[in-house]
């Protein structure tokens, strides 16, 4: 070892730095390890790269590159090392003994304006100073290093405080070991035992299980003799299938690894294997699942995509990546040109990162169309399990639209079995029909013995059964597919009947019958004034004397009580009621009516008329109580 000792003191404001990595930016000590092992893969990368360049390294076996993490319980010490690039003297006081050349001044300022630790971790990390991560856990790092190439090493050693020490030293194998002297455990403090072989194990596989390059750490075992004996174990797994291509990755070798990051054992119905070069690089491995978990529809639920990078975990869940409605998503993106510190908040604002959720998004959307146009039966899984979700995304993704509605398949009148696409629906339009006709409800049965929909089967024409929650939303917020506008058979004007232009007699018979029910209609409209804003004689009822509609932009009474639900209070909407002026108590109404218009019995005719529409479309009474009093009145006096 050579004896000239340099002592060297870190500027003030490399100090104050320092202060704040080792006492106040990271909230998970563990990371360390995560910053320490990066460090060491990126020292062997570029050895393994100069060495292709350079004639004086061209012996380099890139077989033989190496992490090593060794535990001495009796000196309390962890050390990880590599044979990677090293660093010469000048390289050493560069790159960890300036942080200042970095701009600490405004970084300082930075962390000072910043509200959370959670930004100030992500200020440091875009500094590129993680190596002082270590002093967290340690009250003496020591680093020694021999850059490839040179004869010498260097010695660097360093409490964190106000100086750190430089020597020469001789004899040391190419590449760094960065030794620890390692704080006590302390639980409140958030302080591990990081001499615990199992708590090392859990860390690497937690965030450098993909790392390319094998960590090996010394573990003990009894031999035959009941002595103990050495070895080295390999920590990571180095299988990041997303940076192979996808010609050499087995079906087996996918589904293996969708398991391991889903904890889903059967296997996925969809996998998405990509890569993107050029001014952002990026890998990305997802798979759409077989089947929805069972929390898929729960406020707690989380996107499915982990964030890598450079094959080092970052983090589960990053919601940045993919949106909402696609949180069944399961899967790998692996960013080249991120911080290893990268917050969620910069995430979310990062132009870069919405780039590639764009690319994602439409990724997994065309893999499922194709799925849909070339597997019709494994497609009518996945949308069984996913449509609900996938429909959300007609809600909130407006870029997306048309190749959601192109996805989207609902129940029809149709088939009682088999649902129907949009497209499909189109191609089975009657002539003249430029309308696609759909009703919402909780069942399918509610939605077919619906006196909103008696005309509609009557004459032939295909309705869509509408039976999620989130139809309700959606379908208000697309107005067309294809050049189609899409209609509630509840809402608006619905004319089925309408009269041939230049069909006297018809148009005739329509114009007498609305006079006929003038009088009756403007009675029952003050008489219900409280409960509808108007009656009208309706086209949509065969059989059923009545039913309640809505205006065409109104919102339904489901959609109503769903936003209470959210404590969102709305006022109340008043909605129309239609006579059907062919059925007999219709008919009856109206004579009575004639007769004696002041007659009292009529005003609770009005409320059983109205109340029985209300109860065939599912509705709730206003007043359970006097309804079923006016009923049994009204029987008994037939009886």
């Amino acid at each position: 070892m050579g004896s000239s000792v340099e002592t060297l003191e870190f500027q003030a404001e490399t100090r104050q730095l320092l202060r704040l990595v080792i006492h106040s930016i990271y909230s998970n000590k563990d990371i360390f390890l995560r910053e320490l092992i990066s460090n060491a893969s990126d020292a062997l990368d570029k050895l393994r790269l100069e060495s292709l360049t350079d004639s004086g390294l061209s012996e380099i076996d890139p077989a033989e590159l190496r992490i090593w993490l060794e535990i001495d319980k009796d000196a309390r010490t962890l050390t990880v090392r590599d044979n990677g690039i090293g660093m010469t003297r000048d390289e050493l006081v560069e790159v960890i003994g300036t942080i200042a050349k970095s701009g600490t001044a405004g970084l300082l300022e930075k962390i000072k304006e910043s509200k959370d630790a959670g930004s100030a971790e992500t200020l440091i990390g875009q500094f590129g100073v993680g190596f002082y991560s270590a002093f967290m856990v340690a009250d003496q790092v020591t680093l020694l290093t021999r850059r490839a190439g040179t004869d010498s090493g260097t010695r660097w050693e360093s409490d964190g405080e106000g100086t750190y020490r430089l020597q020469p030293v001789d004899g040391l194998p190419v590449g760094t070991s960065v030794i620890l002297h390692l704080k006590p455990a302390d639980s409140e403090d958030g302080l591990a035992d990081y001499l615990s072989e199992p708590r090392i194990r859990q860390i690497v596989k937690q965030y450098s299980d993909f790392i390319r390059w094998p960590i090996l750490m010394a573990t003990e075992e009894t031999d035959t003799e009941g002595g103990l004996a050495r070895d080295h174990a390999t920590l990571n797994s180095m299988k990041a299938l997303w940076a192979r291509p996808r010609s050499e990755v087995t079906e087996d070798e996918y589904r293996e690894f969708y398991q391991q990051i889903s904890h889903d054992w059967l296997p996925p119905a969809e996998t998405i294997h990509m890569r993107a070069e050029g001014t952002f690089e990026y890998e990305a491995l997802l798979f759409v699942p077989s089947q929805a978990p069972f929390d898929l529809f729960s406020r707690e639920t989380r996107p499915g995509v982990q964030l890598y990078v450079k094959r080092v975990f970052i983090m589960d869940d990053c919601e940045a990546l993919m949106p909402d409605y696609l949180r069944f998503v399961k899967g790998v993106v692996d960013a080249h040109d991120l911080s290893l510190n990268v917050s969620r908040e910069i995430l979310q604002h990062d132009r870069q990162i919405r780039g590639v959720r764009r690319r994602l998004v439409k990724k997994v959307l065309g893999a499922l169309k194709d799925m849909r146009a070339k597997d019709a039966e494994r497609y009518a899984t996945v949308w069984a399990q996913f449509g609900r979700a996938l429909k959300e995304g007609l809600v909130e993704d407006a870029d997306n639209t048309e190749t959601l509605l192109e996805l989207v398949q609902a129940a029809s009148t149709h088939d009682p079995q088999k649902a129907t696409s949009l497209r499909e629906y189109v191609e089975r339009m009657k002539d003249g029909q430029d309308t696609i006709y759909y009703l919402t409800g909780e069942t399918r049965a509610t939605v077919e013995n619906s006196p909103h929909m008696e005309a509609f089967a009557a004459k032939g024409y295909e309705v869509l059964i509408l039976t999620d929650p989130v139809d309700e939303v959606w379908v208000d917020r697309v107005p067309a597919y294809d050049g189609h506008r899409l209609q509630s058979v509840a809402k608006g004007m619905v004319d089925l009947d309408e009269p041939a232009e230049g069909d006297e007699e018809a148009e005739s018979e329509k114009a007498r019958r609305e006079q006929d029910f003038a009088a009756l209609l403007a009675w029952l409209t003050t008489a219900l004034s409280e409960q509808v804003k108007q009656v009208r004689l309706s086209s949509r009822l065969t059989t059923s004397a009545a039913c309640i509609v809505g205006d065409a932009h109104d919102v339904t009474p489901t959609l109503e009580k769903m936003y209470r639900a959210m404590g969102q209070q709305i006022p109340p909407v008043k909605r129309i009621l239609e006579l059907n002026p062919a059925h007999p108590l219709i008919t009856a109404l109206r004579k009575a009516h004639e007769a004696g218009a002041d007659d009292p019995a009529l005003a609770g005719t009005a409320e059983l008329i109205y109340g029985s529409a209300l109860l065939s479309e599912g509705g709730d009474l206003p007043d359970p109580a006097r309804f079923t009093r006016l009923l049994t009145e009204r029987l008994a006096r037939t009886l």
